[in-house]
Order: structure tokens, then sequence, then C-alpha cells
């Protein structure tokens, strides 16, 4: 009996340090898998609880249906200021986040409302600046392209000159096609010279030619369509029918 009761005092006496040892054990995994989830949940909810400021679009005139859009594309401080100025310049909202859209798609900053603007200002259609942006030819070479509407070039004259410049080819400059355009060429020939790929170096030719009272049809055969870009390789060109 007594040896009995010696070996449950030895139990008894031994349980204390050990449920002590088990209690610390536990606290520390408890705490490290609080300080655990708690990370992870910081971490994950920052992006989410990121404050979009969209009051720049706002004061631009943007509607508030075309702003929840804009939202959904969680676009940085830099990006809703651009949106701001394109709207402020007289783009549309479906263009001024399409805009957005298409430079995101081709891994460009968002550096897109001062050309397009200029391109609104002298009466380029959206369409038209959309095309270009999709050409990536919104931007350092939009300035040309401007100063061909301002000479009074059309739309079609002018987005058949991007689209070769896209393609990697040449085209008659804004100053050949001033020319051309002052000896008389209508705009459906300036389009067909610029389209069938006419270098500068030729247009004093056709000057000659149109002052010879040929009529366009006549003068266009001198200038066979080998270097046409293909349709739907960089943008629209379609033939046109001349006089």
């Amino acid at each position: 009996m007594s040896t009995m009761r010696d070996y449950f005092r030895f139990r008894s006496s031994s349980l204390p340090p050990l449920l002590s040892w088990l209690n610390l054990r536990f606290r520390k995994f408890v705490i490290l898998a609080f300080v655990l989830a708690f990370s992870l949940t910081v971490a994950g909810g920052c992006k989410k609880l990121r404050h979009i400021d969209t009051k720049p679009l706002d004061q631009a005139g943007m509607d508030y249906t075309a702003i929840q859009e804009v939202k959904g594309l969680d676009p940085s401080d830099a990006e809703i200021a651009e949106l701001a100025k394109a709207k402020m310049g007289g783009l549309g909202d479906h263009a001024c986040i399409e805009l957005l859209r298409i430079y995101r798609s081709q891994n460009r900053p968002a550096k897109f409302a001062d050309a397009a603007d200029n391109l609104v200002q002298v009466g380029m259609t959206e369409d038209d600046i959309l095309q270009l942006a999709r050409m990536k030819q919104l931007g350092v070479g939009s300035g040309e392209l401007q100063a061909m509407r301002l000479t009074g070039l059309s739309d079609a004259v002018v987005m058949e000159v991007a689209r070769r410049h896209a393609a990697g080819k040449t085209a008659l400059s804004g100053v050949s096609l001033a020319h051309l355009k002052d000896a008389g060429y209508s705009q459906a020939a300036l389009f067909e010279l610029v389209r069938r790929g006419v270098r500068d170096d030729r247009v004093a030719q056709a000057i000659a030619l149109r002052h010879q009272r040929l009529s366009e049809t006549e003068i266009l055969k001198h200038y066979s369509p080998g270097d046409v870009v293909p349709e739907g390789g960089a943008g629209m060109g379609t033939p046109v029918t001349v006089r």
C-alpha cells in the first residue's frame, strides 16, 4: 500500500510542471497563429482597401456610370489625372476609357491626353483617334497629322498616312500633300496617291501632270499600286473612286 501511495504521489507531483510546459507551448502556438493570420489579412486587404480618388473625373464632367467603370479598372492616380485631362480636352467618356484600355494592352504609360485633345481640336473623330492609338500613332507623330488636318486634308487621307507609318512604310509628307492639294487634286486622289506609296520625290511630276489637264484617273495610271499596305495589316485602307 505504501508503495502504491508513493507512486501516485510521484505522478501527481510531476503533472503541474508538465501542464505548465504544455500551456506555454500552446500559448506560443496561439500567438504565432494569430500574428500570421493578422499579417495575411492586412496584406490581402491592403489592395482592396486602397482608396481610389475619382474627384478629378467628376470635376472634369465624366458621368457616374463611366466613373464606376473606371473604378473597375483599378486605375492609378496618374491614370485618373490623364483621363480627367482628356475629358476636359473634349473627348467623350467612352473614348477616354477606351484609350486607357488600349495603352494598357500595349504596356504603354497613359500619356494620350495632349495628342488626342489636339486632334479633337482640328476636327478628327473619336473613332479615328482610337484607331490611331491602336496603331501606336497617337503620340510623337500625331503633330504632323494635326498639321495635315489644319491644311484641309480629310480624315481618310490623314489616317492612310498614319496606317502606312504604322506598317513601317514611307508616306507623302504633309507639305507634299498640301502642294498636291493646291495643284487641284481632290481628296480622293490624294488618298490614292498615299495608298499607292507615292514618294515625296515624285510630287513635282504629279503636279506637272495635273497642269497638263489630265484627269486624275489618267494621272493615277502613272503610279501603280505596288507598295500598298494590305487591308487589315494596320488599320483600314480601302481604294476610292477618283474622277
